[in-house]
């Protein structure tokens, strides 16, 4: 199912599991943020930050063990795709009520298109896993690495602009 997988998802997890823990160093600097305005943008990006790399390390462990075949996976994946695409949905209409910063379009992609593109790509990969596609795998590589970067950019972006506001909120 996956031979041949094994170091791209086991670095993958690695990278995501790191990633996890700088991000709490990222929410360390914001730690005075507890205005509303810091709270409300703490909510719509900081968090899902958390989520897309909580999800990435908990999708890199689901390909990980010896599944007896590609269905059980392919459901986990399947539906990790959906929940995420409707978090993405919810988290869109979220992330454009706060105003906060005036975030261009680059910005946008990288928190709203690339994630959901992401879960799109992990749905028809746990599609073509069950389905038994040679496609699959790199689908779901390609899902998650969508995913990590995007968690990437968010952590980055929240990072930046917490430094460069922790004085005016």
């Amino acid at each position: 199912m996956f031979h041949g997988w094994e170091n791209f998802f086991i670095v993958g997890a690695s990278a995501g599991a790191t990633l996890i823990g700088l991000l709490f160093v990222a929410i360390s600097l914001g730690a005075g943020l507890s205005t509303q305005q810091g709270l409300d943008a703490t909510r719509a990006f900081l968090t899902p930050t958390l989520i897309l790399f909580g999800g990435v390390l908990f999708e890199y462990m689901a390909v990980l063990p010896p599944w007896p075949s590609a269905w059980p996976v392919g459901v986990i994946l399947g539906l990790c795709g959906l929940t995420g695409l409707v978090l993405q949905i919810h988290l869109i209409l979220k992330q454009r009520k706060v105003d906060f910063a005036s975030l261009d379009w680059l910005d946008w992609v990288y928190f709203s298109a690339v994630p959901a593109l992401g879960y799109v790509s992990l749905i028809a990969g746990a599609a073509g896993l069950i389905a038994e596609k040679s496609f699959a795998p790199y689908a779901i590589a390609a899902a998650i690495t969508l995913l990590l970067l995007a968690g990437i950019y968010g952590a980055w972006s929240v990072t930046l602009w917490i430094a460069r506001n922790r004085d005016k909120i």
